[in-house]
């Protein structure tokens, strides 16, 4: 008899998703927000919770949350559903729409974890290619959803790790073909903040597309993991079946509250590390064998001429961290910056010099 329980059959060649977390001065590889949030929101949000019941559960429908972040969204409160992280509105997704005999279709290259969470959810991934641009092509994802037939479809926009941003009109047409085959279209905007537009506005009671979104990037908030759907109110009715009970804690309600009474410093935050990218994209393509492309996130795809695993090594030495993409399929020889602060982004132009002159 074996000595340990063995994991489901299809889990066991599964990997974990992984990003180093190195002790460096310079951590441009997680897409954080290099500020931290207000010191007027951390007064706010720690004075609130001395007057917190712990005692007591959270509000399970984070009623307040919702209507808040609705208002300003300008959108139905019961379009609305809360969870621990865009991560975790991705889980239960994937949970209540995949599961075995359904099948989830990605566009790659794209953000790994809508492959990973559906494999853990059960669910059989098909993929589709993206075109040379990295822009999802439209009529092969049409044709690839008719004849797979997903339950649900994911299109990250800005796609994460290349920055792309999809337009309105590949929304509308990727809509059309998941509704044709009765299944729902996922978009992920944890960097839409950063980007020209939205699908935000795309959404409908009688669509099938969801809008997933993060206050881990704009807000300053990662550590308090908060992240949220707009979806058609039957989309939110049936997650809520779902969803673990009083999962979003009392804090984190708090925060994604409060926060909401700080948006023109949020947009500030947004506007600086905007008009950094754009002086990266232009410090970086400046340098002999790099290739960098266009984002509309708060980061940069940069392909390297040469080994890029060696490239992120000598910069670590150099307390400079960014994300490895050397060895991933469609992305080879791609290291992957994210914005920081002016003083970031030089320490890694300068550490650049010292590796490449």
């Amino acid at each position: 008899m074996s000595d340990r329980v063995l994991p489901r059959d299809d889990l066991r060649a599964l990997e974990g998703y992984h990003s180093p977390q190195l002790d460096v001065a310079v951590r441009l590889n997680t897409n954080e927000s290099p500020y931290r949030p207000p010191d007027a929101f951390m007064a706010r949000w720690t004075d609130a919770m001395r007057s917190v019941d712990f005692n007591r559960y959270p509000d399970r429908g984070a009623k307040e949350l919702r209507t808040r972040l609705a208002t300003y969204l300008e959108q139905p409160a019961a379009r609305l559903f809360a969870a621990n992280g865009s991560n975790e509105v991705l889980q239960t997704l994937l949970l209540t729409y995949g599961g075995p005999g359904r099948r989830a279709a990605v566009f790659e290259p794209t953000y790994a974890l809508h492959s990973h969470i559906a494999r853990i959810a059960g669910t059989e991934v098909v993929v589709g290619e993206r075109a040379d641009d990295f822009a999802i092509d439209v009529a092969a994802a049409e044709a690839l959803i008719d004849s797979t037939r997903p339950s649900i479809a994911f299109a990250c926009s800005p796609n994460n790790p290349t920055g792309t941003v999809e337009p309105s009109a590949t929304i509308d047409r990727l809509v059309a073909a998941v509704d044709d085959v009765g299944a729902l279209l996922v978009v992920d905007e944890a960097y839409g903040e950063f980007a020209p537009r939205s699908a935000l506005a795309l959404v409908d009671d009688a669509r099938p597309l969801v809008v997933v979104r993060t206050y881990s990037k704009v807000w300053s908030l990662a550590g308090v993991r908060l992240g949220f759907a707009v979806a058609p109110p039957w989309v939110v009715e049936e997650l809520e079946k779902v969803a673990l009970p009083y999962a979003v804690s009392v804090p984190t309600q708090l925060a994604g509250t409060i926060a909401l009474d700080f948006v023109s410093e949020m947009e500030q935050r947004v506007a600086s590390l905007v008009e950094e990218r754009g002086r990266m994209f232009a410090a970086l393509s400046e340098r002999p064998g790099l290739t960098v492309y266009p984002s509309g996130a708060n980061f940069l795809l940069v392909r390297v001429d040469g080994d890029a695993g060696a490239l992120w090594e000598q910069l670590v030495v150099r307390g400079v961290l960014v994300r490895d993409f050397s060895s991933w399929p469609r992305v080879e020889n791609c290291v992957r910056v994210t914005v920081g602060t002016p003083a970031e982004n030089d320490a890694l132009l300068a550490a650049l010099t010292e590796v490449r002159p």
